[in-house]
């Protein structure tokens, strides 16, 4: 921990450090989750943080913004070049800000706005009920098959054509398989509406070439620029230059006041390595971890929905193993393993005890576990979903994951006793 930290503040130093050993010594399997570089948390952590700038570069509310200027122009050059888009707003705050900046441009209250539902895998800013985008907005959803897992895309269109909707959204946070852009956007043409593309889970896969990108399909793109892409938590709204004034309008003044642009230079550094050839790599060896830590998993009786994945995530239907989704997480959490627990499709317990755990490759594939790693990760799952309540054996996983840990140090963490705060 800092010096300053130890020496101003003793108990959140103390706090600190347990979450870095926390994290250094277990083992992540949140598909959300991942680990920033040591030069984005240093970015992150920078005197940019000290200085409001309302408005955009050049055309500020405050002075003594020349410099912030540059780092946004950076931040928005590299997004641009990075996905290939025509104009970037690496502005919002986060995700759901992001999502409802793009109803703030384009809708008006009541409109008719189309997501995957949260139960098939969608967001809650894609208009499910208890979010305010399905308050204020006529929501409508389109769901998963039942036998497959998988979006079918007529079904999705006989929706569009029947309800009309303005804005079509396709992406979620539970989502295993590849998402058809190309078939979204010729429905949303079809029905007259705008094709927006939520791929804040597989925007560092886009990237890095391991996903198709909806870049030549969607009219506006949002990603967190975490999970895969491996930064700090924010948002990039990305879209048709015919667009560009709108959502910009809506990120400032419509939602939000000034920028945070220490986040802002850390999203530059983290479009910049997401840049470097190396990352590519990266990308793809986290669909591969998925993909051999679904097969591992299938073989030793596991039930994933669709069967499998195409990129970083598995959703794992925990009831054929006498479990709910929180038990499973509970006893992996004390076993040194991080997952969530998460609905399925047509899920028949309820959200707070669903009956599925979600788990993905990122983060463990940043600390540089490869696919041989993946089979032994899936004999730990084994173990202790099949024994749940075998201290001893939650004992022996956990020692036996903080030892392959201590071989792959997450960047930024350092597994320090707490003696040493």
């Amino acid at each position: 921990m800092s010096s300053a930290i130890e020496a101003s503040d003793p108990r959140l130093a103390e706090l600190l450090q347990q979450e870095n050993e926390r994290q250094a010594q277990s083992l992540c399997l949140i598909p959300s989750e991942n680990y920033c570089s040591p030069a984005v948390l240093e970015a992150n952590g920078t005197v940019l943080v000290n200085k409001y700038s309302e408005g955009y570069p050049g055309r500020r509310y405050y002075e003594g913004n020349e410099i912030i200027d540059e780092v946004e122009r950076l931040a928005v050059s590299r997004a641009i070049e990075l996905f290939g888009a025509e104009h970037a707003n690496v502005q919002p705050y986060s995700g759901s800000p992001a999502n409802l900046a793009v109803y703030l441009a384009f809708l008006n209250p009541g409109d008719t706005v189309m997501g995957l539902s949260l139960p098939a895998g969608g967001h809650l800013t894609h208009g499910w009920q208890v979010s305010a985008t399905g308050i204020w907005f006529n929501a409508v959803h389109y769901g998963v098959e039942r036998e497959s897992g998988r979006v079918d895309m007529d079904a999705v269109r006989d929706l569009a054509r029947s309800s009309k909707p303005k804005i079509i959204f396709c992406g979620g946070t539970a989502v295993p398989r590849t998402i058809e852009f190309e078939g979204f956007a010729e429905i949303a043409r079809e029905v007259g509406a705008l094709m927006v593309a939520d791929v804040s889970h597989i925007a560092g896969l886009i990237a890095g070439g391991a996903h198709p990108s909806p870049i030549p399909h969607a009219d506006v793109v949002m990603t967190t620029t975490h999970k895969t892409l491996r930064g700090p938590r924010g948002a990039i709204l990305m879209c048709r230059e015919e667009h560009a004034s709108a959502i910009d309008r809506a990120v400032f003044p419509g939602l939000q006041g000034g920028p945070h642009e220490h986040q802002t230079a850390a999203i530059a550094a983290t479009l910049g390595e997401a840049l470097a050839p190396e990352f590519s790599e990266y990308a793809r060896a986290v669909v591969d971890n998925a993909k051999t830590l679904a097969a591992a998993l299938n073989e030793r009786g596991f039930d994933l929905v669709s069967g499998g994945t195409d990129n970083h995530l598995i959703l794992v239907d925990m009831t054929s193993k006498g479990l709910s989704g929180k038990e499973a997480a509970t006893a992996l959490s004390r076993a040194g393993i991080v997952t969530n627990a998460n609905s399925i499709p047509f899920d028949p317990r309820k959200p707070f005890d669903p009956s599925g755990v979600r788990i993905g490759s990122p983060a463990a594939t940043t600390r540089g576990l490869g696919e041989s790693h993946m089979v032994q990760v899936a004999t730990w799952l084994d173990e202790v979903v099949s024994q749940p309540a075998d201290e001893q054996l939650g004992d022996r996983v956990k020692a036996e994951v903080q030892e392959l840990m201590g071989q792959f140090p997450a960047p930024g963490c350092r597994a320090l006793s707490h003696d040493t705060v």
